[in-house]
């Protein structure tokens, strides 16, 4: 199979300048020269800033890196974390008769020790399930402080949680990244949100540059990420912005959970290539990967491999064919290393003895070169020396200038205020959410489809007791209504969910940034659903108030959508599945509105439901409106004859109705006319028992839950999404 080196060369960055196939090949697949220190992103910015403002740019200048370096090394020792399985099993002993009790923990990490180094690439290998990834979320600070035993460090000092979140960065396997956004856009947002607020726009974007290069994304800039209906870039391209938008800061230890996992052979060579580069600019690179490639294994610089949570090997890929042969079982000569170490352990995994003798030869191993490798030398400098050296070098761009002997109350937690987080968050949710208009389309069409037909269903309503039945239908249809159409809001979180976890996993912004950017943002959308709907129904139907009233109507109708839209903003904070939100909304809802007081008055509601009432999110709104319609005392709804009319005698006669009327006037001692007005409004309020709290009252309540149902969010959020293994 012939490889193009050449082109690929010429158009990929870091693959180097364009050369010959045979210069190509030796540079894929000999060893990189590891005292070589690749520029940091601050200096590739900086050599970006003078380029741009140089009046006689050289495009041929070649970028001399410092020659020191500020080693770091993170060290882990004794790793073990175990999970308690659903429940205890016993088998029992035919030829006892004794039970055997099978234990429920299962061990995930069993005693893992190791140290990775800054300028390398640590891979952790190893079959499904021998816990790979539970070594990446160990050393990353992903599981339960509680539950993992041993300890990680960083240059001898143990590392504390705040430190680890300002200093790492985590790349999960899947690719979670904004559709709709182009590589750069996605870069941009993410400097804005990591990047120091001292640092002008034109240092961001010059940073954003650097960065594109460094990644070899120049050609696919102004793509856009793209999902199943949109085309965009392609997979490697994908995970390489993956890689990027959680390295803009310039991480001092990266972790990624299986970075070329889904990629074809190429892509996963540019990816781990990208890798070397980070780590040779002066971080520590610890990733898993499932099944490398003999010129992926060219790049790495330290392998782990794990078998049922055991390491059964831990050293450099050169000694991989000692450490086999030594044992007992030397690997053919054409044969490729990985997968040939792979096969026999899940051999030995199977096998009745497993894989311990392999553990127990590896342990007899990195003991018997210790003296001959730089294991547990230690670092040069420590932390907080080390730390200071690399900030001044432009790496950590987010951490602080000035260390103390504290180093995490040093370091600030987030690079931004709160407020400079709101619109960041806001504008990018916006830009999102315009390139993809279909959810608030179908939204608007929704309120204008069911507003035409209220409007034609309840045409110009009269104050007839006829009438009065059908105002009340209209307003508790009207109202529930609003709450049906922000059902819709619950694909717009949960599509966010998982970006929204990795982001403030590793303080990108805060989560109450998060919760009032949403809710600032969805203001103006619902007062425009509201003013639209308000505008189709309130004089089609001969509502009451004049222009008073339908502005009292609108801010009604703009409560009702603010409430809904915060309760399943709320629900979609809690209920992790869109199918079972929708379930979940339409079920609480048909509730709020069974309890609103429109179907039972609230004096008829048995005791032990009152509380339901009060907490019906229907039932204010509906309150408001009613009163709004029937708030004015001149208002005159039922009169004389009337009071027939909803009732078997309102088939007879008029004529007849009036002697029933002076019948009725002299058993009571009233006059009593066709013209006497015998139901107003305050009769009607009083018939509904909505007299309990006034229209204004109504009002702040709705608006009240609205703003209870964003911080129930908020804590949502807080609680649900930790991240952490427990």
């Amino acid at each position: 199979m012939s490889f193009d080196t050449t082109s690929m060369a010429s158009d990929l960055p870091f693959l180097g300048p364009k050369s010959g196939p045979s210069s190509m090949e030796l540079r894929q697949f000999s060893r990189p020269h590891r005292h070589h220190a690749s520029p940091t992103l601050g200096e590739l910015m900086q050599l970006v800033g003078d380029v741009n403002n140089s009046s006689n740019s050289n495009h041929d200048r070649v970028f001399e890196p410092q020659i020191q370096s500020y080693p770091f090394v993170l060290s882990f020792n004794n790793l073990s974390y175990s999970v308690k399985t659903p429940k205890n099993i016993s088998l029992s002993n035919s030829l006892g008769g004794n039970k055997i009790d099978v234990s429920n923990t299962k061990v995930l990490l069993d005693d893992i020790s190791g140290e990775a180094r800054e300028g390398e690439i640590m891979a952790v290998l190893g079959a499904s399930g021998s816990g790979k990834s539970t070594l990446i979320d160990a050393l990353a600070n992903r599981i339960a402080k509680e539950k993992l035993k041993g300890t990680v460090m960083l240059n001898g000092e143990v590392l504390e949680s705040k430190l680890v979140k300002v200093i790492s960065a985590y790349v999960m396997q899947d690719d979670l990244l904004f559709p709709m956004l182009t590589v750069e856009e996605t870069l941009m947002f993410s400097a804005e949100f990591r990047l120091p607020r001292t640092l002008s726009k034109s240092k961001k974007k010059a940073r954003v540059e650097a960065l594109i290069d460094q990644l070899g994304l120049r050609n696919a800039a102004g793509t856009v990420i793209g999902d199943e209906g949109h085309r965009g870039v392609s997979g490697g391209e994908r995970r390489r912005v993956s890689i990027g938008i959680d390295i803009i800061h310039d991480p001092i230890v990266l972790f990624l959970d299986e970075p070329t996992s889904g990629l074809d052979s190429t892509s996963a060579f540019m990816v781990v290539k990208v890798l070397q580069r980070i780590a040779q600019s002066g971080s520590i690179v610890i990733m898993s990967i499932h099944q490398p490639s003999y010129r992926l294994m060219s790049l790495l610089d330290k392998l782990i491999f794990l078998s049922k949570g055991q390491m059964v090997y831990s050293d450099t890929p050169s000694k991989l064919p000692d450490f086999f042969a030594q044992f007992g079982n030397p690997i053919p000569e054409n044969e490729d290393r990985t997968e040939f170490a792979l096969d026999f352990i899940r051999e030995l995994e199977i096998s009745g003895s497993g894989s311990q003798p392999l553990v127990d030869f590896n342990k007899t191993w990195i003991r018997k070169n210790a003296n001959e490798s730089n294991l547990g030398q230690g670092a040069k400098l420590s932390l907080k020396d080390a730390i200071s050296a690399s900030i001044s070098r432009g790496k950590l761009v987010s951490g602080a200038t000035n260390m103390d002997s504290n180093l995490s109350s040093s370091v600030p937690t987030f690079a931004n205020s709160f407020w400079v987080e709101v619109l960041v968050i806001a504008k990018r949710s916006m830009l999102n959410s315009w390139r993809s208009p279909e959810l608030y389309a179908i939204r608007l069409g929704a309120i204008i489809v069911t507003g035409t037909i209220l409007s034609t269903m309840f045409y110009k309503l009269d104050n007839s007791p006829r009438g009065i039945k059908e105002r009340l239908g209209f307003f508790a249809f009207a109202m529930s209504t609003m709450f049906y159409t922000c059902a819709e809001a619950i694909p717009m979180f949960l599509q966010e969910r998982y970006i929204f976890m990795r982001e403030t996993a590793y303080n990108a912004y805060r989560r109450s940034s998060y919760v009032v950017s949403h809710s600032i943002i969805a203001i103006p959308s619902l007062i425009f659903l509201s003013f639209v709907f308000a505008c189709i129904t309130f004089w089609a139907v001969g509502l009451a108030g004049g222009t008073m009233g339908f502005f009292t109507f609108l801010l009604f109708i703009f409560a009702s959508f603010w409430v809904g839209s915060s309760f399943v903003t709320f629900l979609s904070g809690v209920v992790a599945h869109v199918m079972l939100g929708y379930t979940v909304v339409v079920a609480v809802l048909a509730y709020f509105l069974l309890f609103s007081g429109f179907f039972i008055t609230r004096d008829r509601i048995p005791s032990y439901w009152l509380w339901f009432h009060y907490m019906s999110l229907v039932k204010y709104p509906y309150q408001g409106v009613l009163q709004n319609e029937f708030g004015d005392p001149t208002e005159c709804f039922v009169t004389g004859t009337q009071i027939f009319d909803n009732s078997p005698l309102g088939a007879i006669s008029d004529s007849m109705k009036v002697k029933l009327l002076k019948s009725m006037s002299q058993t009571l001692g009233v006059n009593i006319t066709s013209s006497t007005c015998l139901t107003n409004g305050a009769d009607i309020l009083k018939q509904q028992g909505v007299t309990d709290i006034n229209k204004w009252g109504c009002f702040w309540v709705t608006i009240a839950l609205g703003f209870f149902f964003r911080i129930l969010f908020y804590f949502a959020l807080l609680v649900g999404s930790k991240n952490k293994r427990r």
